[in-house]
């Protein structure tokens, strides 16, 4: 008999990806890292708490997908689909049991 395990051999960290807000499923992690939207409408996200560099975190979706909530410095902010897709992360990876 032969057996190919492969015991104590880590695979090496991957990169962070960048995506899309939209892209991420519920529970999962980012860091916001470039909002492509027009200024007035970016100034608005960055009242808000979307600023370039911090963690947002998927909660909730409604219906269809569509609003979605994000959490990003303990504000939970609903917001569209056609909007999210504009706003560049970079995932952290996955989310822990109960989180």
């Amino acid at each position: 008999m032969i057996f190919n395990f492969k015991f104590g051999r880590r695979r090496k960290a991957e990169p962070a990806r960048a995506s899309a807000l939209a892209d991420l499923k519920v529970g999962e992690s980012a860091v916001l890292a470039e909002l492509k939207l027009s200024p007035p409408v970016a100034e608005h996200l960055m009242n808000l708490g979307f600023v370039p560099g911090l963690v947002v975190k998927v909660l909730r979706s409604g219906p269809g997908g569509d609003p979605r909530v994000y959490r990003v410095d303990g504000t939970e902010v609903a917001m569209r689909r056609d909007l999210s897709e504009h706003i560049d992360v970079e995932l952290l990876g996955a989310p822990a049991f109960g989180d």
